[in-house]
């Protein structure tokens, strides 16, 4: 597939809020927006952010208009979500990815927005971004300058290196691959097979994360992927961070790096774990879709940046 990068943005852009899956506390999104402001953005909130219909963040129809009308405003040019929660895998059939194709721009979550990170890169190749979102994770002052500064990636086209100097990585496997970097929430990922929109691994570098799931969970999920040949397509691993993945009954399970090492340490299959990827603080910001080099031997992840002047 060939990508599309989305522009950077520019002092005095505009960027817009939405929550497409769980409501988001409005305080909290209040809060995280400064971030945004301090690095000279102005920040609009979707129409829906803060409505609530049971467990998600407003109705189907609301969620999609919110995600579509930002896409289809000429003056927004980036799109951030407030949270993750549940939510994203009942519209995700419903959006117009004609309009997300014609309208390129960037686009950030994790969690439950692996959904869209999957089904948008897939259905337009337009490269989203991985990270940190303003009511679960930026609306705090304990916000680490290494967060911040994968936030800073959309304001500059510049690749991203990260190295044993950066993060407490280690190689599960030896060897260099290059490749798409697509991946995102484990169980997201898993949600999604059997469907128009299961995650393409061919020839990728696939990354996952999760929280609070047990070993035996994150079993299934991984055994799920490669039952479906997903592991096996995929060029190598990224593992990032696994939040309260541990056993709560140790004497009964399976540990988790028993689990990781049994589907991820394949010989041929280069693979380094230890990133802050995901549910974690800091955490790092990663650009889903864009060309990475994995070289386990260096312990290195090179990534080229997920935008363009």
């Amino acid at each position: 597939m060939v990508s599309k990068k989305p522009k950077i943005l520019k002092p005095g852009d505009t960027i817009g809020v939405i929550a497409p899956a769980s409501a988001p506390s409005l305080r909290k999104v209040y809060e995280g927006k400064k971030i945004y402001e301090q690095m000279g953005l102005h920040v609009v909130i979707a129409p829906s952010v803060g409505k609530t219909f049971g467990y998600l963040g407003g109705t189907d129809q609301e969620r999609i208009s919110d995600l579509e009308d930002m896409f289809r405003n000429p003056d927004i040019k980036g799109i951030f979500c407030a949270c993750g929660g549940y939510g994203t895998p009942r519209i995700v059939d419903q959006l117009n990815y004609e309009l997300i194709r014609d309208n390129p721009k960037i686009f950030w979550g994790y969690s439950d927005i692996t959904c869209l990170h999957t089904a948008i890169y897939q259905e337009t190749g337009l490269i989203t971004f991985h990270g940190p979102m303003l009511s679960s994770d930026l609306a705090s002052d304990r916000v680490q300058s290494y967060t911040l500064e994968g936030l800073k990636q959309v304001l500059h086209a510049k690749p991203i290196v990260i190295d044993e100097i950066r993060e407490s990585l280690v190689a599960l496997e030896g060897g260099v691959v290059t490749g798409h970097l697509v991946g995102g929430n484990l169980t997201l990922i898993s949600g999604l097979m059997g469907t128009a929109y299961e995650i393409d691994t061919e020839g990728a570098i696939l990354f996952i994360e999760e929280i609070e799931e047990e070993p035996y969970r994150i079993d299934r999920m991984l055994n799920q992927l490669k039952l479906a040949g997903k592991l096996d397509q995929a060029a190598g691993y990224v593992i990032g961070n696994f939040n309260d993945c541990e056993p709560k009954k140790r004497e009964k399970s399976l540990a988790l790096n028993e689990v990781l090492n049994y589907y991820l340490k394949k010989p041929g299959k280069p693979c380094l774990k230890g990133f802050s990827i995901g549910h974690c603080n800091p955490a790092l910001s990663i650009p889903y879709g864009a060309i990475a080099r994995l070289d386990a031997n260096q312990i290195t992840l090179t990534i080229e940046s997920g935008v363009e002047e």
